[in-house]
């Protein structure tokens, strides 16, 4: 899934043609991995998005801006100071290697002109976004600093020069032939698979290239090829030269048979057959944004609510810990009875305790074959006191299996609070869904009221779709929304659904004053498992009724609520829902 040299290339002819020659006129920065430069172009707004990700490093342009922090992170400021309205004058890239070179026409505070680059490095888990000066080579900053404790071959630092990566021993498609390729292939280990050779020894192609290579000429083919294979592979390379010198490569992704994407490549890939859906697309940065669009939406997401994802996970480990011990000594409170008997034993045998004994042997009255049972004393106390402390005791075992049994209960309760918030904050889509999430935790008393002025979000609408048959269902986004949307919109005779014991949202179905179709119910249960933990689940069983019969106990927490007269439908939830 790497985007390679020649992907790279195509996508740098690309923004020549589009955006040579635009200004920029917004900078932003949505994450600490991820650039977007709104550049002004005579045919409108191109955002250029810049990722060092380590999963997904790529250049392209993007049409779904990704949403931005409130706070713009020091990195962006400094780039809108520099580059702000700075001119696009060059792209450039070094050989056939996956390193671009945005150069910008920039004004500087004294008025004098200057170039500055954004050099884009993208190479993996060390993919980075360095601006320099074009003249000196300077550093001026970079998204990832690297020093000395990170690495000892190159240094990433402000005000040092900047220096390409150390180069691999490979042959630039762009300035060597197809036989120069052959025979540098030719000196490598000779049972070598072609596909790994020609990884080792071609600047720019990713595995899905080579293999692709391979299979055209020989699949298993080595990289010692004769005869007939030879000039097959002379031939594909030929034709790989000539698609990376004049960009005419075709932009396709592979799917996997599930409809997930599996990889793409800057030219038509036959190598799966009838195991794999090849789609192609008129946009290398189309391509590219099609590809990792919804991969890299629920990974911004993911690393915006780790920290909310890692106080959750914590608030139920430590409250698992406390019913854990709750329930060990709820467990001990059952042998309080054995304190009751030792007491009667003892109040019916004082006249046979010696004061100051350490433990005393009585018969027991209470078991059926009268054996003798030894009872402990404190030596300290009177015979009396003794059988006092044992009544004592069972009076506060007794006590506290009650205050246990009501602890444990409200600790469960808690668990299963915690998690229906943790499987709202794991389908949460946008910050402004995660203010709602934090607000609420606050109100609850798991999160501190910030200080100060906070910055007031607009709160969004619960989720709403239409059935096949013209019905409105709205589907709640967290807790405090599904009691709002269940308790006090919804009427009397509009149908309410939730995935049965499964964590998810409320789903209300808008009768209107008509009778609820069952088409409308069927669709409206697989929006409920989609929005529910069970959303790669099969058969998900969802309760329906109607939203009279759903009630809020008293002093419950947001989201939970009990229902009667339901019936049940079990549906596969769809993502194309």
């Amino acid at each position: 899934m790497a985007l390679d040299g020649i992907f790279l290339h195509h996508i740098k002819n690309e923004i020549k043609n589009e955006a040579l020659h635009a200004r920029v006129s917004q900078i932003y920065q949505p994450n600490r991995d991820e650039l977007v430069i709104v550049l002004r172009t005579h045919d409108g707004s191109k955002k250029l998005l810049l990722s060092s990700r380590a999963n997904s490093p790529r250049v392209n342009f993007c049409v779904k801006t990704p949403e931005n922090p409130a706070q713009p992170p020091m990195f962006c400021m400094l780039l809108r100071k520099r580059i702000g309205g700075g001119k696009l004058i060059d792209v450039r890239q070094a050989e056939c290697d996956r390193i671009l070179f945005l150069d910008f026409e920039c004004i500087n505070e004294l008025g004098d002109t200057e170039t500055l680059t954004i050099v884009c490095e993208i190479m993996g888990m060390y993919s980075n976004i360095i601006v320099i000066n074009r003249e000196t080579e300077i550093i001026i900053d970079s998204l990832k600093r690297v020093d000395l404790t990170m690495s000892s071959q190159r240094i990433v630092l402000p005000n040092i020069k900047y220096e390409l990566p150390t180069p691999q021993d490979k042959l630039n498609i762009l300035e060597s032939t197809p036989e120069q390729i052959v025979s540098k292939l030719r000196s490598l280990d000779s049972e070598m698979p072609l596909n790994k050779a020609l990884l080792k020894v071609i600047q720019g192609v990713s595995p899905i290239i080579c293999r692709e290579i391979e299979y055209r000429v020989c699949e298993g083919a080595t990289n010692r090829a004769e005869g007939v294979i030879a000039d097959k592979l002379i031939s594909e390379l030929a034709n790989l030269k000539t698609i990376a010198e004049n960009c005419s490569g075709t932009p396709c992704i592979v799917y996997r048979e599930d409809g997930r994407p599996l990889d793409n490549a800057f030219m038509l890939i036959k190598q799966y057959g009838n195991f794999a859906e090849v789609k192609t697309f008129d946009g290398f940065s189309k391509t590219l944004d099609e590809f990792y669009e919804t991969r890299d939406s629920r990974e911004r997401m993911r690393m915006k609510s780790q920290g909310l994802t890692k106080l959750l996970n914590n608030i139920r480990e430590r409250t698992a810990r406390k019913i854990s011990k709750q329930q060990a000594e709820l467990a001990r409170c059952g042998e309080r009875e054995q304190l009751r008997i030792c007491g009667d034993l003892l109040q019916a045998n004082l006249y046979r305790i010696e004061r100051g004994s350490a433990f005393v042997d009585v018969e027991n009255f209470y078991d059926e074959q009268g054996k003798t049972l030894r009872i402990k004393l404190n030596p300290a106390i009177s015979p009396a006191a003794n059988a006092q402390k044992y009544y004592k005791d069972y009076q506060k075992a007794k006590n506290a299996e009650i205050v246990l049994a009501k602890q444990i209960k409200k600790g469960n309760v808690e668990i299963e609070y915690i998690e229906s918030v943790l499987d709202t904050v794991d389908r949460a889509e946008n910050e402004r869904e995660l203010s709602q999430i934090r607000e609420e935790l606050t109100e609850q008393g798991y999160l501190k009221r910030q200080k100060g002025k906070q910055r007031q979000q607009a709160k969004l609408p619960p989720l709403e779709f239409e059935s096949s048959d013209g019905f409105r269902i709205f589907v709640g986004r967290n807790n405090r929304q599904n009691d709002k949307l269940t308790l006090k919109t919804a009427a009397k005779n509009d149908m309410w659904l939730h995935t049965k014991d499964i964590h998810g949202s409320h789903v209300i179905i808008e009768s209107n004053g008509r009778e609820i179709s069952d088409k409308a119910i069927l669709e409206a249960a697989q929006l409920a498992a989609y929005n529910s933990k069970a959303r790669n689940s099969d058969k998900v069983p969802v309760d329906y009724t109607l939203a009279r019969y759903v009630s809020k106990p008293n002093g419950s927490k947001p989201g939970m609520v009990i229902y009667v007269n339901n019936k049940t439908i079990y549906v596969t939830p769809k993502q194309d829902i």
